[in-house]
């Protein structure tokens, strides 16, 4: 038995920022905002178990079938966190931190094989691929979404 399960509705919000750490996790806030919609419903064009959420999921050795049963349950953003300290690869505080640190200032502009991908999404936003981070694209992108849509 599920129980009811609420969040944002990303069909008329973005999820939160990655850059915003719940247990020192970037990601993480964002990755429950997705995966609290897709169980409500109201996903809207956001995905949970994308790529995104996948560096979380990779750098602990969880899956998202995991964690969405944790969420399906109705578990808090700092019991997730806590979850994933339990679960999957032990990491410490300096590791995560560390971990943290590095996806926040990642670009897929240095990796040669999503350079052109990247290139192609941030031209439409008038973003430099070349000094735009991951996090800095996710952001301008819901941005420009949700002011579209108001």
């Amino acid at each position: 038995m599920h129980k009811n399960v609420t969040g944002k509705d990303l069909t008329k919000e973005a999820p939160r920022s990655p850059r915003i750490r719940i247990g020192g996790y970037a990601i993480l806030g964002r990755t429950i905002d997705k995966c609290r919609a897709l169980i409500a419903g109201n996903i809207g064009e956001y995905h949970f178990d994308c790529p995104l959420d996948n560096m979380l999921f990779g750098f602990k050795g969880v899956k998202g079938d995991d964690f969405k049963a944790q969420i399906e349950n109705g578990a808090s953003d700092q019991q997730m966190a806590e979850w994933l300290d339990q679960n999957g690869e032990k990491k410490t505080p300096d590791e995560i931190k560390h971990w943290s640190d590095g996806v926040e200032t990642d670009s897929p502009y240095n990796n040669p094989e999503r350079r052109d991908w990247f290139i192609e999404q941030t031209k439409p936003l008038g973003l430099d691929p070349v000094k735009t981070t991951l996090f800095d694209w996710l952001e301008a992108d819901d941005k420009a979404s949700y002011a579209k849509a108001s």
